[in-house]
C-alpha cells in the first residue's frame, strides 16, 4: 500500500502547478469555458481514476471543476493522488489546447 506523503513531500511535488494546493485533500481547481466543457474535463479524469482505480471526489460548478484528491485506505494523502493530479492537469493541457485557448 502507498504511504501518507508529509507535507513538505507534498509541497515539494506540487510546487510547479499552480491549480493545486493541500487542504484536508489534495485540492486542484480548473476552470473551463462552459460547463460542456466541465463535463469532458470529469469524463477525461474519470477516464484516468479508472485505469488507476484510484477514485476522486469531484465537484462541479458551472465551467468550475474541483478535484479532491485523498487514499482514504491511508487516511492521508499518498503518491496515487500526486498521480492522478499530474494526469488531470495533463487531461486539462490537453483539452484546452484542442479548443485553442490554453491556461
Amino acid at each position: 500500500m502507498p504511504r501518507p506523503l508529509d507535507h513538505d513531500e507534498i509541497a515539494h511535488q506540487i510546487a510547479e502547478h499552480q491549480r493545486w494546493s493541500v487542504e484536508d485533500t489534495l485540492v486542484g481547481r480548473f476552470e473551463c469555458d462552459g460547463f460542456a466543457t466541465a463535463i469532458q474535463l470529469v469524463n477525461a479524469v474519470a477516464a484516468e481514476a479508472e485505469e488507476m482505480n484510484h477514485h476522486p471526489d469531484i465537484d462541479i460548478r458551472f465551467d468550475t471543476v474541483v478535484l479532491n484528491l485523498l487514499t482514504h485506505s491511508e487516511d492521508g494523502i499518498t503518491q496515487l493522488d500526486i498521480e492522478l493530479a499530474m494526469r488531470a492537469d495533463q487531461a486539462y493541457e490537453r483539452l484546452m489546447a484542442g479548443k485553442g485557448n490554453g491556461d
